[in-house]
């Protein structure tokens, strides 16, 4: 009898449970084993085969309309030594699973390679890919599974905020998770009108520098109240831009604790609050006086019931992860194209620099960001080129004509 075993990995995302409920009911129905690994590698990489839970038909029924996970899961990470990954495999196989699914990000996706490696064929690994960020290496148009349902909520967040801040006359700042892809905060700023979304790929490689952000959001304040008459708007900002934020910047970032990969937790890196105060002084010191606000979207969109979107997505990939580990595909992750199932080799996800998972980011050459990008407000070059919005702007900024076109036509080059 085949065992097939489960492990999720990472943070959250909306649909997991249905790749768990799909995974389990097409191994179930084909005579299986199904069981499902709690909190992620973290008891397996202890040798604690304990912490495990049997599946049955009637345990994941219903559960693809859950949001969170029944296994839970945690950031525990089996590839940092050769112990532990051993460890892991040796209790895969104290339990009889010859079968592995993962489901999880970049990282999970890298251990899951080195657990198949590891194992050397005794156990076929599939993995799924799943993150709110929608930066795992699927084909150009194919989102990472949760990503559809935590843009949904994050719009709606960032939309309520949009009229909030019409109404109080003031402007927000939020930032919405994403380590490397900005391509949550795109999605939702872009969905819900914002009137500027920033994003790291929007930089050059490298550090980014606070300065240069912290002009491009005032120049958004100062040319919406020139051009528009509002004072008014929801500036929308992926969390990645902490990361490449020269630490000379935000020396907080010296102090931020790492997870078991190594990443700052970004979630206590008060970004928002940073960079609302940062414009505001900046505004200020000339004797503009705009009143704000901040907040940081993430945490709350990672448990969300799945859309329909998801559901049917996530019980496709859960089934999929099946199909090709009964055919004796493995060492793969599993997508879905055009309504097929698609696995890819780990090798082809795999960066040949660093050795991980490639990330995919948002592309700035793309249509879909060209349009956001139009439909922002910022300051553009033909702005500075034109002296009567030159001079309109200016005047917002409490800065001469002159002034006004050094302190923004660094942003206005990009």
């Amino acid at each position: 009898m085949a065992t097939f075993g489960i492990v999720v990995g990472g943070g959250p995302a909306p649909g997991i449970n249905g790749v768990i409920g799909a995974a389990a009911t097409v191994a179930l129905h084909a005579g299986a084993r199904v069981i499902g690994c709690l909190d992620g590698f973290k008891w397996l990489m202890e040798g604690d085969t304990t912490h495990v839970r049997e599946l049955s038909l009637e345990d994941v029924a219903s559960v693809h309309l859950q949001g969170g996970s029944i296994l839970h899961t945690s950031r525990a990470n089996p590839t940092k030594k050769a112990e532990t990954l051993e460890a892991v495999v040796k209790s895969l196989a104290a339990l009889g699973i010859d079968h592995l699914i993962t489901i999880g990000g970049d990282d999970t996706a890298f251990s899951a390679r080195r657990v198949a490696e590891q194992a050397q064929g005794r156990i076929k690994v599939a993995h799924v890919p799943k993150t709110i960020d929608n930066d795992l290496p699927l084909p150009a148009g194919i989102p990472t599974f949760g990503y559809e349902t935590a843009r949904e909520l994050a719009t709606t967040l960032v939309e309520n905020l949009i009229e909030d801040c019409r109404t109080t006359n003031r402007w927000f700042y939020v930032v919405v998770m994403g380590r490397k892809s900005g391509s949550l905060a795109l999605g939702a700023g872009k969905s819900a009108g914002a009137p500027i979304t920033l994003i790291p790929e929007e930089f050059p490689p490298g550090t980014i520098k606070l300065d240069d952000v912290v002009r491009i959001l005032e120049g958004a304040v100062v040319k919406r109240l020139a051009l528009e008459g509002r004072n008014d708007g929801v500036a929308v900002v992926a969390e990645g831009i902490a990361e490449r934020l020269d630490e000379a910047d935000l020396a907080i970032l010296k102090e931020v604790p790492r997870d078991e990969h190594g990443h700052i937790r970004l979630a206590e890196v008060p970004l928002a609050k940073v960079l609302r105060n940062a414009v505001t002084d900046s505004l200020a010191k000339r004797g503009v006086k705009i009143a704000s606000g901040e907040k940081d979207v993430g945490y709350e969109l990672r448990c969300n019931k799945p859309t329909a979107y998801d559901r049917d997505y996530t019980r496709d990939l859960g089934a999929f992860a099946v199909f090709a580990l009964q055919a004796g595909t493995q060492s793969v992750l599993i997508t879905r194209q055009a309504e097929n199932i698609v696995p890819v080799p780990f090798a082809d996800i795999q960066d040949a620099k660093t050795g991980k998972t490639r990330v995919r980011d948002v592309d700035t050459r793309s249509g879909w960001f060209r349009a956001a990008r139009a439909l922002q407000t910022r300051i553009e070059q033909s702005d500075l080129d034109d002296p009567k919005r030159l001079e309109a702007i200016a005047k917002a900024a409490a800065l001469s004509p002159a002034d006004a076109k050094q302190r923004y036509a660094p942003i206005a080059a990009r």
